[in-house]
């Protein structure tokens, strides 16, 4: 039997292999006010879930992805469809994308849900962090951590490799796209790796924090170090590790109040972000005195 520190240690480790993720995913969208690009994709993935487990009759990781993947290239390409194609409004057009392929999905999860199927709403939508911990990789006598840890941790190692490797055409992307066309730079590749990352990201997600709650990882910390980062370095640096102290935050005032963690860690995230607007604020009013 665990000792209770010991899960505690594996909330917190699947939380912030959530949540590292994403942190670094939100600087790249909210430098380039993507924001609610991510948001569709995050919750337009889910239908893409839900055949691929109707295909493959289980919650295998690799069917799941290559739905979610599928799904995920399709809500960019109808924005983009609708934008230039039809000249829709782009807010609109991401709404229209955003609710339709979610409701879709959700519809989908009702539909068979009661043909004895274990992917319920709950489950796709919230998550359930606290029982996440439960499926864990035992290798003989060694615990290696759970599922959702195994599956992140070369999510985010293929993050940082993309990241670093193509630090400069990042920048490039997120805030002179024009130069960066002129100069040869593929951006519109940039753009597209972004959308298959955070599809991915969603997908192996769902089950530990619920796919409605990654949004707020993908948006707040990101937001947060923008408040006192003058540089993209900075902004990756600062926002994972908001991501990271807003999860044992969230795990400890979770246990000491006795309920739900996932939306606790997005509600610490909330007041830091606050703080630091406030703060921020404050700094600025000083320096023009």
């Amino acid at each position: 039997k665990q000792q209770p520190e010991m899960n505690d240690l594996l909330m917190i480790l699947t939380a912030c292999s959530v949540a590292v993720p994403a942190s670094l995913l939100g600087v790249l969208l909210v430098s380039k006010s993507l924001v609610m690009v991510g948001d569709a994709i995050s919750h337009a993935v889910l239908p893409g879930i839900v055949v691929a487990y109707l295909m493959s009759g289980s919650r295998d990781s690799v069917p799941m992805l290559f739905g979610a993947a599928v799904t995920g290239f399709l809500t960019t390409f109808l924005i983009d469809f609708l934008r230039r194609k039809w000249k829709v409004q782009e807010d609109a057009a991401i709404g229209f994308t955003f609710t339709f392929l979610f409701a879709i999905g959700v519809l989908m999860i009702a539909f068979f849900a009661g043909k004895n199927s274990d992917l319920d709403q709950e489950c796709v939508l919230y998550g359930d962090l606290e029982t996440s911990i439960l499926d864990q990789v035992i290798v003989g006598e060694y615990l290696y951590g759970t599922r959702a840890i195994l599956q992140l941790l070369p999510l985010t190692a293929l993050l940082l490799f993309v990241i670093v490797i193509g630090f400069k055409g990042w920048k490039v992307w997120a805030f002179n796209p024009q130069f960066g066309s002129f100069i040869g730079i593929p951006v519109q590749a940039f753009q597209w790796v972004l959308m298959l990352l955070l599809s991915i990201h969603a997908v192996l997600s769902f089950e530990s924090v619920g796919v409605i709650l990654v949004v707020g990882l993908l948006v707040l910390p990101a937001a947060t170090a923008l408040q006192f980062s003058n540089t993209l370095a900075k902004t990756f640096w600062y926002s994972a590790c908001i991501g990271i102290v807003s999860c044992i935050a969230g795990v400890f005032l979770g246990k000491w109040i006795n309920i739900s963690i996932s939306p606790l860690i997005v509600c610490v995230n909330g007041l830091i972000f606050l703080s630091s607007v406030l703060l921020s604020t404050n700094r600025k009013n000083s320096l023009t005195n």
